[in-house]
């Protein structure tokens, strides 16, 4: 199992407005590629300007096959343009996590 856990940061005063666009244009097309997503929450302290989503894959194989559908997808790509046209969000941060072995995820 692969756990991609991803933070965005968002220019203050911007996070409502980014997130109402990706809620809008992005996430549906993202679920249709990537499943439901472990968590998907905006951060209530410290930097309050960010949100967080972590996606699960089976390897690595299978967020490369999932990730490079959803890039192919026009829908995406037209929400990508919307959200770079917006400039909402001034950073990502990407980590790739594996369980450590005496770890059982919880079923879904």
């Amino acid at each position: 199992m692969l756990y991609d856990h991803r933070t965005y940061t968002c220019r203050p005063g911007t996070i409502r407005k980014h997130l109402a666009l990706y809620g809008e244009h992005g996430f549906d097309v993202q679920r249709r590629h990537l499943g439901e997503p472990a968590v998907y929450a905006a951060v209530e302290t410290g930097d309050v300007n960010s949100y967080v989503h972590i996606w699960v894959y089976a390897d690595a194989a299978d967020r490369a096959a999932r990730r490079a559908a959803l890039a192919a997808d026009p829908e995406w790509q037209a929400y990508l343009g919307k959200s770079a046209e917006a400039g909402y969000l001034i950073s990502q941060v990407n980590q790739l996590m594996a369980p450590v072995p005496f770890f059982t995820p919880p079923q879904r």
